[in-house]
């Protein structure tokens, strides 16, 4: 153990560099790894490369107008994403993220998530859903609501049964919800719930299945059949971590210890939230971990979350404290930040016009009560037409109608697929809040509560065609043109 810590403490000295810096380490989270005995067995980020040495595609993006793909690869090698590839390839039309690929030699790439146990196809994240700086570059996120996963059934290298494994990823404390749910890690090959212990993932939201402490969001353990915040599912110590990137991680030695840390993926050390003894439930000591990879949704495709990816691992075996901390000392040192929203104007009034129907957003008969519908109606060029936006903090809105005064509203906080969408006065809760996020030169507009988007109802073009929330179908009957 002493020649492994000095080996780190070597390396260490090696990842840190100058945050918004050009130039990539020397030693990134899988050399590290490696270095500990641990090694990356997955590594899958749309933003840089993981390992000094990789110089191949990162992921791949499809576009709509004539379902083309290319790759997007690295500037050089070891470096950061080639945004401009993926910026000049979607021009004049929307890509959406088809494929992130594994970096490590197991080629363990994820796709877009079938059908499962607890939810149907998934669709590819916007590709140009999450735009953020990191090394000094631009490059893209994965921009995870309702209906978005992905998955590998069919892995090489990844734990099975009670074997030991570790993972970590960098998401953010901002774009999060309590729905099921935010994972990324191993889980069932069947795509079912197959029995408490058949799952070991991070999972990161404000969803909370025992007793928690504080309101999160918090990193947990998806273990199956419950998100851990340690022990045997309540854990007091475990109180949350709300900065705008967070690091995320876990791991489980398979028979009888796993722990849960996380940290600010922008500056300082991890903090320990769990280190202990698995639960003692029946199933979970020793583990039956079956060695798919998922991201963005539960083992079953659960598939409700809302939550941000910008990288993540899995080792083979437990790693040492050390190299979790000299991950974390890499990845504050690449600076990752987020470029400034200019877009919408606070205080602007803006017509919201479909893409597919070419109608307007529009409060049902000039409606001022609580409870007036919403739907789609030819352009009349009033203020019952008019919509104005204001910060609701960590880069959500409100959306308030000109008319009326009176805010648009997820209907009684409903979180099913086609849950109303009404005008109600204000109460400062999530369900009154909603993310704009740019799909090409058009927008989706996404309930914070729910992780669902605005939906024209059956891709209806008339006038009087009810809006409604659907999960992400990424076609153009969700896709608003806001304009004055």
């Amino acid at each position: 153990m002493g020649a492994v810590l000095t080996l780190l403490a070597g390396i260490l000295a090696g990842v840190v560099g100058t945050a918004g810096t050009a130039a990539a380490a020397s030693s990134l989270p899988c050399d590290i790894y490696a270095s500990a005995g641990t090694p990356c067995a997955a590594a899958h980020s749309t933003t840089r490369a993981l390992y000094a040495s990789y110089s191949g595609s990162l992921y791949q993006v499809k576009r709509a107008s004539d379902s083309a793909t290319t790759n997007i690869g690295v500037l050089s090698t070891g470096g950061y994403a080639n945004a401009a590839t993926q910026n000049s390839f979607c021009s004049g039309t929307t890509c959406t993220i088809t494929k992130i690929y594994d970096q490590s030699a197991n080629h363990n790439d994820l796709t877009i998530e079938g059908p499962g146990g607890n939810g149907g196809q998934d669709v590819g994240a916007i590709a140009d859903a999450l735009p953020v700086t990191v090394g000094g570059h631009a490059a893209y996120g994965v921009f995870v609501s309702a209906g978005v996963g992905y998955r590998d059934n069919s892995t090489t290298g990844i734990a099975t049964g009670s074997s030991p494994e570790g993972a970590y990823m960098v998401t953010s404390g901002h774009h999060v919800n309590n729905r099921c749910c935010f994972d990324y890690g191993n889980a069932e090959t069947s795509g079912n719930d197959t029995g408490n212990g058949h799952m070991d993932a991070i999972n990161f939201g404000t969803e909370c299945w025992f007793s928690c402490t504080g309101s999160g969001p918090w990193v947990e353990a998806d273990l199956e059949n419950g998100l851990f915040f340690g022990a045997n599912g309540s854990y007091s110590g475990n109180t949350g971590i709300s900065s705008e990137y967070v690091t995320a991680m876990e791991k489980n030695n398979g028979t009888s210890t796993y722990a849960i840390k996380g940290g600010n993926s922008q500056s300082g050390s991890l903090s320990t939230f769990y280190n202990g003894a698995l639960p003692t439930t029946s199933g979970y000591a020793p583990m039956h971990k079956e060695g798919a990879i998922v991201l963005g949704t539960g083992g079953d495709n659960s598939n409700g979350s809302d939550g941000s990816f910008f990288e993540g691992v899995m080792t083979s075996g437990y790693p040492t404290d050390a190299a979790d901390n000299a991950v974390q000392a890499n990845i504050t040192s690449v600076g990752y930040t987020t470029p400034a929203a200019t877009f919408p104007v606070t205080g602007t009034a803006y017509r919201l016009t479909n893409t597919n129907s070419g109608k307007v957003l529009d409060a049902v008969n000039c409606g001022t009560a609580n409870g007036t519908s919403i739907d789609l109606w030819a352009s009349l060029g009033n203020t019952c037409q008019q919509w104005k936006f204001a910060s609701a903090g960590n880069g959500h809105y409100t959306i308030t109608n000109v008319n009326s005064g009176t805010v648009l509203d997820d209907k009684n906080c409903g979180q099913s697929n086609g849950t109303a969408v009404q005008l109600w006065a204000s109460l400062g809760n999530t369900c009154q809040q909603w993310d704009v996020t740019k799909v090409g030169s058009h927008y989706t507009i996404s309930n914070v509560n729910t992780g669902m988007t605005l939906d024209v109802t059956n891709c209806g073009t008339a006038n009087g065609t009810v809006v409604r929330q659907w999960q992400q179908l990424d076609n153009t009957c969700q896709q608003w043109d806001i304009a004055p």
